[in-house]
């Protein structure tokens, strides 16, 4: 029976749209899968971790009846991606997949849709409200390399997200460091929600939310959350746990502030970087009249300094950071200048952009 007949690229895109959420190795062999419903002339594919779901659809010339499978995701895309482009069918007999292209022929083993795990989206009650893709990739840029990996507070792997008012904020921290990010709803929620969304959930979205100004419409309710754009319906569940005060932890009243170009920060501490301690990847920074410096050495005492000029009077200041926690935070933002803000050398340090009140990033400072 055909399944349908179009581009490669047309099979092509979907799946590689659901797949990334298929583990390599997983202990429900069906979860390396994805499924297959075919209605007429359209093709759903459906992928899931148990903890995520992704579905989207396709179209193309079919026939015969209405039909459902799953089959192994990682080689129907590997062979996809190997075929030239040109016409793909997918014909199913019996309990075999068929990918025919030109003189190009694939037998795939399925195995039964019924077995296939669903995570229902949510229905009733909900809390929901668009914001343009554009917006919503370039916010979590802003935030999501701030976000925990494998730590053991584990509502610290996850980015925190609240729509409150016409206002979206997110959040993330490892206890380190912390980004915060805001951007304005075109219509404001009923009501106040506040959920904490995993960690490979926020990878999968930036990887798949486009830069234009079509809408992801976003649903929270109970222990999920959807996001619905383009094709795609993305279904995830929440991590249950109480996120730390952020509000606590932003510096309100640091006195001292810095204007500096955001490149030649950057490329002075990637230098600075290169003779930086392996394991603990400090840098000191140290504030004098009129200049910056940025100093770095290792265990083999060997040491980098880097200057720039700075409009700076004041008491001579010396902190030490994670250099790499700098370097994301410049890596992610786009703006020409950024502004530094500090109170002492134990005092945590506040970066935010001139003229934009909506982000913010504190750092702790660290012993070197």
């Amino acid at each position: 029976m055909l399944l349908l007949k179009t581009t490669r690229d047309a099979l092509l895109a979907p799946l590689q749209a659901v797949s990334g959420v298929v583990e390599k190795r997983h202990t429900l062999p069906i979860l390396s899968n994805v499924l297959i419903e075919k209605a007429g002339d359209r093709l759903t594919f459906t992928a899931t971790d148990i903890e995520i779901q992704i579905r989207t659809v396709t179209t193309g010339n079919a026939d015969g009846e209405d039909t459902r499978i799953t089959v192994g995701a990682r080689k129907l895309q590997d062979i996809l991606r190997a075929l030239p482009d040109t016409e793909v069918s997918l014909t199913l007999d019996e309990r075999r997949l068929a990918v025919k292209a030109g003189r190009s022929r694939f037998q795939l083993q399925t195995l039964p849709a019924e077995d296939y795990p669903l995570i229902t989206p949510p229905s009733g009650d909900a809390a929901r409200f668009s914001v343009p893709q554009r917006v919503f990739r370039q916010q979590l840029a802003l935030v999501s390399y701030s976000m925990a990996q494998q730590d053991i507070r584990y509502y610290l792997n996850g980015l925190l997200l609240i729509a409150d008012g016409n206002i979206l904020t997110l959040v993330a921290t490892d206890g380190h460091r912390l980004a915060y990010a805001e951007s304005e709803l075109d219509a404001a929620v009923a009501a106040r929600s506040e959920v904490i969304l995993p960690r490979k959930t926020i990878l999968e979205l930036a990887r798949q939310i486009g830069d234009s100004d079509d809408p992801v419409d976003i649903i929270l309710a109970g222990n999920q959350a959807v996001f619905r754009f383009g094709s795609v319906e993305f279904v995830t569940k929440l991590i249950d746990g109480k996120f730390p005060d952020y509000q606590r932890v932003i510096p309100q009243d640091h006195p001292g502030c810095i204007a500096l170009p955001r490149l030649m920060l950057l490329a002075s501490l990637q230098r600075a970087a290169i003779l930086s301690n392996e394991k603990f990847h400090g840098v000191r920074v140290v504030l004098d009249s009129g200049v910056l410096s940025i100093i770095s050495s290792n265990a083999e005492q060997e040491e980098a300094l880097e200057e720039i000029e700075i409009d700076f009077q004041g008491e001579r200041l010396d902190i030490g950071f994670n250099v790499g926690y700098l370097l994301d935070v410049l890596n992610n933002v786009s703006s020409e200048t950024i502004e530094w803000r500090f109170r002492d050398g134990n005092s945590s340090a506040l970066i935010t952009l001139p003229g934009n009140e909506r982000f913010k990033y504190v750092v702790m400072p660290m012993r070197i």
